[in-house]
């Protein structure tokens, strides 16, 4: 248990934490880092593909290239822009929609990333599994054992992860180059024996216009199509978040380094172009060469269409080693959505109170995620194409949400045109998304139970953390200090009080009951506290005071996203300045408790007296050294 809950990764509090630790590469490496994801789907999207759409899966790969390059590649182009640290749209979205709407709206993205990622892990290791089984060196004893080989897969990665695991740019540069040299020869070949065999392309069409004779009525069909082929977006989400390991210019800076914006675009492009170019002509290859009874589950080109024809027309030796480096550059993909998955939790559920303190450690982490995989590669049976749904569910909502973020973006900056144009674009994703879960309706399935289990665990944890103090740092300005410096002089009295006008009128009837409720002497001094509500949704906060002064009255004035927790880190903030015990005045709320407890955890106020004095007490363990709390009337 303690090797199991020992602490073997650093908590990362926000999304630009620890950037400068990272070694930064050429963008063409970190293309290949991110290509890891995006080019191993080549090892299963012709045979989904052909199995989708039949005869018009070159056409409707076609309308999928051209998402590709005139949707997708935009909208991401955009993005890195707006997130140069690396933030992605999630981020951004979060930064565009305030308070609970938008840290709710994370918390669904972020189930619909859980999904992309674990169908990611078992869609790579059952793709895998194929090209093991499929491969003639295979002895026959291992043909019916795909879930088994599938789970040892799995299972592998979890124990290279559990004893510690890093992405090396070195060893994805050197898999992409080699699995794309090999995948340039295969369909070289299979070109090749399209052009000797002109009756290839007469059978195709043939297929092609069987059931449609009208070339418009063929488009028409491939656009209803097209939405199953669209696993073979993924990628860009990735291309993005990786940013802090691209290479930059001299000239860059931490606030905004265009250099590394401008290499992150050409990472983008290169990577969208390259897969398109694959996308297509791995279409056409098999669509043409590949008898349609080979794609359905049992043939030989299910899940490993391009590997059929490398023992086809290469021989079992050339298409052994193709087998190898797509089960590398597989199984790698799948370290590299763990690697992912085991970010998103401190990357966004800290900062919003919504982790368990076990969220924080690797082991039990990985232990959680390869038992979801395990669960979910017993339901799929190890079925690539069963599979293509649900992955396809989180890459569509994710470019869905991206595209969405920008033209929101393009809203609040009164761009008109591009807000026209990327709006369509949204159109166009959110169309896809929902025929894609009207089809394969797994994926949304796989998605709520990630979203419900995300939720529940996150308010359950906010709730349980709610008394924390909260404060990252508290920053006073001159008036402040020196007002807290004349109140040190004497017995330190703080009135709590809810902005109103803020008149002289005000800060005269409220000391005036403050005294009387608390018998407080007229000599003595008092200073005045206000906590004007910032974001309540947020967690944290960098708390900073100004000191302001009406009439005669010393006014201490902050903003924060609780009220009770800036009040009880203020006081313990002046103790320790100060060297004297603060006392705070408060007066009695009348109403449900319940309902004020409420509106603690919802908008940071409610029954501030008493949550104040838990705040404190959970901080100060010693009662003697703890700022008193006083509430009269």
């Amino acid at each position: 248990m303690r090797w199991l809950l020992a602490e073997n990764r650093r908590e990362k509090e926000g999304p630009y934490q620890k950037e400068e630790a990272h070694r930064q590469h050429p963008w063409w490496q970190v293309m290949c880092l991110t290509g890891v994801d995006y080019f191993s789907t080549l090892g299963y999207q012709p045979g989904i593909a052909a199995l989708a759409a039949g005869a018009l899966s070159p056409i409707a790969t076609l309308i999928l290239v051209l998402l590709t390059l005139f949707g997708a590649l935009p909208i991401y182009r955009r993005i890195a822009a707006k997130s140069p640290h690396g933030e992605g749209s999630i981020a951004m979205l979060e930064h565009l929609l305030s308070w609970w709407q938008g840290k709710l709206l994370v918390l669904c993205l972020l189930g619909f990333v859980a999904t992309d990622f674990i169908i990611t892990i078992t869609l790579s290791a059952a793709d895998a599994t194929a090209h093991i089984i499929e491969n003639p060196l295979t002895p026959s004893l291992l043909h019916s054992q795909s879930i088994a080989i599938t789970l040892m897969l799995i299972a592998l990665l979890g124990v290279v992860f559990l004893r510690g695991f890093k992405e090396a740019i070195g060893i994805a540069v050197f898999l992409v180059a080699v699995y794309l040299l090999l995948n340039l020869v295969v369909i070289s070949i299979g070109l090749y024996h399209i052009a000797i065999n002109p009756g290839a392309i007469a059978n195709w069409q043939t297929a092609l216009f069987a059931h449609h004779s009208n070339f418009f009525a063929l488009i028409g069909l491939a656009i209803l199509l097209f939405p199953k082929l669209a696993l073979g977006l993924s990628g860009f989400e990735t291309g993005v978040t990786v940013m802090p390991l691209v290479q930059g210019s001299s000239s860059d800076t931490p606030e905004m380094p265009r250099g590394r914006v401008r290499n992150t675009r050409k990472l983008l492009t290169a990577a969208a172009v390259i897969m398109s170019f694959f996308l297509l002509t791995s279409s056409f290859v098999t669509t043409l060469l590949i008898p349609a009874t080979e794609f359905a589950t049992g043939g030989k080109a299910n899940g490993r269409a391009l590997a059929y024809l490398a023992h086809l027309y290469l021989g079992n030796g050339f298409g052994t080693i193709y087998d190898l480096s797509t089960i590398s550059i597989l199984w790698f993909a799948g370290a590299s959505a763990m690697a992912g998955l085991l970010n998103i939790v401190p990357r966004y559920l800290p900062r919003y109170g919504m982790a368990p303190s076990w969220a924080l450690l690797t082991r039990p982490l990985v232990l959680v995620y390869i038992t979801i995989a395990f669960v979910v590669t017993v339901i799929f049976q190890a079925n690539v194409e069963a599979q293509g749904g649900a992955y396809a569910t989180g890459v569509l909502v994710l470019i869905s949400s991206a595209a969405f973020a920008v033209t929101l973006s393009a809203h609040r900056q009164n761009s008109p045109k591009g807000r026209f144009i990327f709006a369509l674009i949204t159109l166009v994703f959110i169309y896809t998304t929902i025929v894609n879960i009207i089809e394969r309706p797994e994926g949304i399935k796989i998605a709520a139970f990630f979203i419900g289990a995300i939720i529940f665990t996150s308010l359950v944890s906010r709730v349980w953390r709610s008394t924390e103090l909260r404060v990252e740092q508290i920053e006073v300005d001159e008036n402040a200090r020196q007002f807290i410096a004349e109140e040190s002089q004497g017995a330190i009295r703080i009135i709590a009080n809810r902005l109103n006008v803020g008149d002289e009128q005000e800060y005269l009837l409220k000391e005036k009951e403050v005294r009387e409720d608390n018998h407080i002497p007229p000599t003595d001094p008092v200073i005045f506290l206000e906590i004007l509500i910032s974001d309540a949704s947020d967690f944290t906060d960098v708390i900073r005071v100004k000191g302001v002064q009406v009439g005669d009255y010393r006014i201490l004035r902050a903003e924060s996203a609780a009220v009770p927790n800036a009040i009880a880190a203020l006081l313990l903030y002046i103790r320790d300045q100060t060297g004297k015990i603060p006392h705070a005045y408060f007066g009695w709320v009348e109403g449900n408790p319940i309902q004020y407890l409420l509106r603690f955890i919802l908008f940071g106020e409610g029954d501030i007296a008493v949550v104040t004095r838990e705040v404190l007490r959970r901080a100060e363990k010693n009662p003697h050294r703890r700022p008193g709390i006083h509430v009269g009337g």
